[in-house]
């Protein structure tokens, strides 16, 4: 993810693999800061379908945190 300083804007969403074709759901739209919190606040099933989109890119949560 390109676009990493706290106060950038991300998309935080949820991506549904079960359902056909996928479904996504955005659980937050605002400063990179608050959704790596609330990203945080999932039950850990949740968290391995979060993604956080920026303007320019996409990065899966848990690939975030681990790096």
């Amino acid at each position: 993810m390109r676009t990493t300083y706290s106060e950038a804007t991300v998309r935080l969403y949820h991506l549904d693999g079960a359902s056909e074709g996928g479904a996504a759901e955005t659980l937050f739209y605002g400063p990179l800061s608050e959704a790596m919190q609330i990203a945080a606040q999932q039950p850990e099933d949740t968290q391995e379908g979060l993604f956080l989109a920026t303007d320019n890119d996409v990065v899966a949560y848990l690939d975030l945190i681990e790096g």
